[in-house]
């Protein structure tokens, strides 16, 4: 039978078994650093290590796994340790807030993180009034409201659009750019052939952008719009809402073209 490693320090104790891999979370005062002195093989941010470094550490954090020792490593972005870690904890001021499943516990920790961020403001807002965007929202792969995508897989853009007017023929777009501006996708209902008039004053839109996220790790603004197919705007709004895409390895530039990398 495999011993448990204790830990125990002022404000928690749990344990692990032999031969594990234990990924902490948290940010602020969390505790980290306290935890980190009872592993055999650990490292405070594996995010901050460059990609040898990190390849280093890893493979000599599986031979201490194989050899009974237990593993324990942060990570600025929790994401990367979705797919290391045997479990997770998320620490906060020293507490043990939860445990267990990677998938539950980083899910758990970026709700948290997220609902104490304040929304991005629109940094222009401009129209003829004719419309009000009422919402915009980033939904994952389960149709579920969140702020973080997984770089591969799919997501949407739900634009909700209220009319104070009768428009004839409105469309509705939208722009995802980087944070210093740069225009990465860009597309609307005329252009994807979905019509959406006539509408009358006090009518809803509600219209979802789907595909798939092939981006690289960064964060990015969503712009959308309502406006006539001559380009007269009803509502627009500049870097409305804000999200970041997450991937379990570093990758340059915007577009993940997943390359496969061959010898010949």
């Amino acid at each position: 039978m495999l011993k448990r490693m204790s830990i125990r320090f002022d404000k928690f104790s749990a344990s692990a078994p032999a031969g594990s891999w234990i990924g902490l979370i948290g940010h602020g005062e969390s505790g980290i650093a306290e935890v980190l002195k009872d592993g055999t093989h650990t490292c405070e941010n594996l995010s901050a290590l460059s990609v040898p470094e990190r390849l280093t550490w890893l493979a000599e954090a599986e031979r201490v796994r194989r050899s009974g020792g237990v593993v324990i490593a942060g990570a600025g972005d929790p994401e990367m340790l979705r797919n290391l870690a045997d479990e997770i904890w998320w620490l906060d001021r020293g507490q043990l807030v939860k445990r267990g499943d990677a998938k539950e516990v980083i899910e758990a920790y970026l709700k948290s993180v997220y609902a104490s961020v304040p929304e991005l403001a629109p940094s222009l807002r401009r129209g003829d009034g004719r419309a009000e965007i009422v919402a915009i929202e980033i939904l994952d792969a389960s149709g579920l409201p969140t702020a973080l995508i997984q770089s591969g897989q799919a997501m949407a853009i739900r634009v909700v659009v209220r009319y104070a007017a009768t428009v004839a023929d409105p469309v509705v777009g939208i722009m995802i750019r980087t944070r210093i501006g740069f225009e990465v996708y860009g597309t609307n209902t005329e252009l994807e052939k979905l019509r959406l008039g006539p509408v009358e004053a006090g009518q809803l839109r509600t219209v979802t952008f789907g595909f798939v996220c092939q981006l690289c790790p960064q964060s990015y603004t969503i712009t959308a719009a309502s406006h006539d197919p001559d380009g007269v705007w009803h509502e627009w709004m500049e870097d409305a809402i804000s999200f970041t895409v997450a991937d379990t390895r570093y990758i340059a530039g915007v577009a993940n073209l997943r390359a496969k990398a061959e010898l010949s």
